[in-house]
């Protein structure tokens, strides 16, 4: 079983916010994977010596190969009201997208529809309304250009399956490695160029503003971007 690294970003009583690794399950699956659940599970036990199984609520979720900010409740109360938060869109994701071309605007909305291929796990994008495909809708803004890639910082408005990757890929800039839409090679981890930057949320006991900020990989072509953005 491959070892992680995961990295704690914030805590209290009531919250967890981890830097998931590309390659990691947030969320247990039919591969039977070490997930991030599990790893929270285990570190707070250990943490706080307690005995038997400690709570951990899943929050939302990234996909298996994207790397970046995950949020976990530690309490029954801190998922319930974080669950609305997200319900509610009033949480604020930002991603860092590493595309494998340049778009042709250095910002703008990409608006398409999305639906999904169970047979092959992947989005289908559409740029008109078709069948019981949803409106996904996301906001860019180029942040810097380095050989082939450029990377971009990505608002999303709707949460939807794949979205960013098969959005980007369906304009002819898929994410770098990211071949299930179309990139030309994959990369030696075998991660895709998109990363959970930042989440900021309303603390739900105490009312505080948050913003979590989770660091780039130590990998592939993030390196070269590290002190390129904030």
């Amino acid at each position: 079983m491959k070892a992680y690294k995961v990295d704690v970003l914030y805590e209290d009583n009531h919250l967890l916010a981890v830097n998931k690794p590309c390659g990691m399950p947030v969320q247990g699956d039919k591969s039977g994977d070490f997930h991030v659940v599990q790893w929270a599970e285990e570190y707070i036990v250990k943490k706080y010596n307690k005995p038997g199984k400690a709570f951990v609520g899943l929050v939302h979720r990234i996909d298996r190969p994207v790397s970046g900010v995950v949020l976990l409740a530690k309490t029954s109360k801190g998922l319930t009201r974080m669950n609305e938060q997200f319900k509610n869109k009033e949480v604020e994701k930002l991603y860092h997208v590493l595309a494998t071309d340049k778009l042709t605007a250095e910002s703008g909305t990409l608006t398409h529809y999305l639906g999904k291929d169970s047979n092959t796990n992947r989005a289908l994008t559409y740029n008109k309304p078709k069948g019981k495909a949803k409106e996904s809708i996301l906001h860019f803004q180029i942040l810097r250009n380095i050989g082939k890639h450029s990377l971009y910082e990505v608002r999303t408005e709707t949460g939807r399956f794949h979205q960013i990757r098969a959005q980007f890929a369906k304009i002819g800039a898929p994410l770098a490695g990211d071949v299930k839409y179309g990139a030309p090679h994959p990369l030696k981890d075998r991660s895709v160029g998109l990363h959970a930057k930042n989440l900021s949320f309303v603390h739900p006991v105490t009312k505080e503003k948050i913003k979590v900020t989770a660091p780039y990989p130590k990998s592939n072509y993030w390196v070269e971007f590290e002190n390129s953005v904030g």
